[in-house]
């Protein structure tokens, strides 16, 4: 039993690590906002709603088909990113894929830790089925990063729910362990500048909190992805991740799904994001127009 002195002196660390834990939230939140709100082109219409309490978007391009949909579920490690940091990247997949967009704001850890963010990704598509009256062949769910391990995981949850699935879903970087036992963990180490262990680990336990970090609605690899629609799986080859779509897919054929991984060389974690300046980013960005338009007709 610890003295008196101690219970103090333990108490006034964990209210220290508590607070730097905060300012580093903070910090990396404004960081990403200030780093990845672009502007986009003035015919770029983009509409704020509300849906069921989660703040939404709808963004939209010219010559969309108005009954053709895509559910947007934003990166960040389930603790930072929104939609103004995914903003510009929404837009090119409008205009590409011929489909309106929502992209909500989900709610983040550690202020809300798992499943809140799939609470409100399954609210909002169950949304656009009852409210938007949105069928569900019209209708497709994406994400990049955790936004496409939560896509996945909302796929999971909505088929053992029996509720109708999407037409298809497309994951770009989806990160899908978040118990990180891919080998391209340890293999791109030092390749891929936009993600690192540290920041991996934090937002893990930030998000799960006492989840199993194997839990199939948290990491998507562990679930059994039987009877999943048509995925696109869009990863490079330098990201520390990299392992965790090409074991998605994998497991994904073994039990029947229809899987296209597209593998791009040398590429960094969600480098979509930055199609403004790279034509990597444009031209990956362009096949995800291709594989959505098989599927929104």
């Amino acid at each position: 039993m610890v003295s008196k002195g101690m219970e103090n002196v333990i108490k006034i660390l964990k209210e220290s690590q508590a607070s730097a834990e905060r300012e580093r939230i903070k910090e990396t939140r404004t960081n990403i906002e200030r780093a990845l709100s672009f502007k986009v082109p003035k015919d770029v219409k983009c509409e704020r709603l509300e849906v069921r309490g989660v703040p939404a978007e709808w963004i939209t391009t010219p010559d969309v088909e108005k009954k053709n949909v895509i559910l947007y579920l934003h990166g960040g490690g389930y603790v930072c990113g929104s939609i103004n940091t995914h903003r510009d990247l929404v837009a090119r997949i409008s205009r590409v894929s011929n489909a309106r967009i929502l992209i909500i704001n989900y709610r983040l850890a550690p202020e809300n830790e798992f499943p809140a963010a799939l609470d409100d990704a399954i609210t909002t598509y169950q949304w656009l089925l009852d409210v938007e009256e949105i069928t569900p062949d019209n209708l497709i769910i994406a994400g990049d990063s955790a936004g496409g391990g939560l896509a996945i995981a909302s796929l999971v949850y909505l088929r053992d729910k029996g509720i109708a699935l999407p037409a298809a879903a497309i994951c770009l970087s989806p990160w899908t362990d978040l118990e990180l036992t891919g080998e391209s963990f340890k293999i791109n180490l030092n390749a891929d500048p936009l993600i690192t262990p540290e920041n991996l680990t934090f937002d893990a336990r930030l998000y799960l909190g006492n989840t199993d970090y194997k839990n199939p609605l948290a990491s998507p690899l562990y679930a059994n992805l039987q009877g999943l629609p048509p995925l696109f799986i869009q990863v490079g080859t330098s990201e520390m991740i990299f392992d965790d779509s090409v074991r998605l897919a994998e497991r994904a054929k073994k039990v029947g799904v229809d899987v296209e991984l597209d593998i791009w060389p040398d590429m960094i974690h969600a480098f979509q994001l930055f199609a403004k300046f790279a034509p990597e980013g444009r031209q990956a960005i362009d096949r995800i127009g291709l594989f959505a338009k098989k599927f929104l007709k």
